[in-house]
């Protein structure tokens, strides 16, 4: 999707822009930008004072709520908003979805690594892995059977760019696969065939934005209608689970095993008991940051910014009110 702004900046106006970064290290690089914009930094104690004074908000901190706590309602902000991130929940507010400024995201960068990541979490639950590592740290000799993953199913909950990349991947692998999305359309089954679709599959992705319909949709409910010998994956983000409930389903065994990437809270304490949940991989929100991406993510915003710069129309445009980039 892309969207021209309402009101580019002007090449007569003397000052150059503001770009506002709300900051993580490392730091982006934003060499291309010396001499046409202002650059400022902020952290989370420094933002609502800055923030009026900003023409663009780059929130390279994608872990950071504070956007969200000191978004100004009236008056002064910025007229862009880009999140180095896929998802915007982290961001969004009544403020900031009801006025005129652009929101973009990291649409697109994240694709592939995270799609090669959910198919490595399938053939390692497929094919014992864990155990195997578990085992020769034990120095013991135990052969076993592991589960061919061609000729099975997966339901992918998510239709946008992540979910597609996971299709055509574990496609590559022999697994047939359905994606679930907001509405049906050529290739994408309707939230009213979730539960059809769940029940049938070996394989569960959540790959789905977190809106309000979407928080807490794999419960109880959802995971008892899951085949005992079925296995759930989330790199989405953790609201969409119950972890509770999920880790009451592996306990029992009504599902065979589970891989996180996300959580409700981040970073996992080392007090919660999701890390000794018997059948779950546990892995620190890594299943798109390959070697460079924090390069990639830089170099998408400088182009973004060109492009904002020459009043050009903005790809990865968020819908506010829905929370994430429409599809076509």
């Amino acid at each position: 999707m892309t969207t021209a702004l309402t009101s580019p900046p002007s090449p007569d106006v003397a000052e150059k822009p503001m770009l506002l970064v709300l900051g993580a290290e490392p730091p982006p690089r934003l060499g291309r930008l010396t001499g046409r914009a202002r650059i400022e930094y902020a952290d989370e104690s420094t933002l609502a004072a800055l923030l009026p004074s900003a023409d663009v908000l780059l929130v390279w901190d994608f872990g950071s709520h504070a956007v969200r706590r000191v978004w100004p309602g009236a008056g002064p902000r910025p007229r862009w908003v880009h999140t180095a991130s896929a998802g915007v929940d982290h961001l969004m507010c009544p403020e900031l979805a009801e006025s005129d400024t652009l929101v973009t995201n990291a649409r697109g960068v994240f694709d592939q690594p995270i799609a090669e990541y959910v198919a490595a979490l399938v053939l390692a639950m497929a094919k014992d892995l864990p155990r195997t590592l578990e085992l020769q740290g034990a120095r013991e000799w135990r052969h076993r059977a592991s589960q061919r993953v061609a000729g099975t199913r997966a339901c992918v909950v998510g239709s946008g760019p992540i979910g597609r990349a996971i299709e055509h991947t574990l496609g590559a692998l022999g697994i047939t696969t359905a994606l679930v999305g907001r509405t049906a359309r050529d290739g994408v089954h309707a939230p009213e065939e979730l539960d059809r679709l769940m029940a049938r599959a070996d394989w569960v992705v959540s790959a789905a934005p977190l809106t309000e319909e979407t928080r807490g949709m794999f419960d109880a409910r959802r995971f008892g209608l899951m085949q005992p010998s079925a296995r759930f994956v989330n790199i989405g983000r953790g609201q969409l689970v119950v972890e509770d409930a999920l880790a009451k389903a592996l306990k029992e065994r009504g599902i065979a095993g589970a891989a996180l990437d996300v959580f409700e809270h981040e970073p996992l304490g080392p007090d919660s008991p999701l890390w000794e949940v018997p059948g779950l991989i546990v892995s620190p929100h890594m299943s798109g940051d390959t070697v460079g991406w924090r390069d990639e993510l830089g170099t998408q915003f400088v182009e973004l910014y060109e492009l904002w710069e020459a009043g050009s129309p903005l790809p990865n445009v968020v819908d506010k009110r829905r929370g994430y980039v429409p599809g076509h």
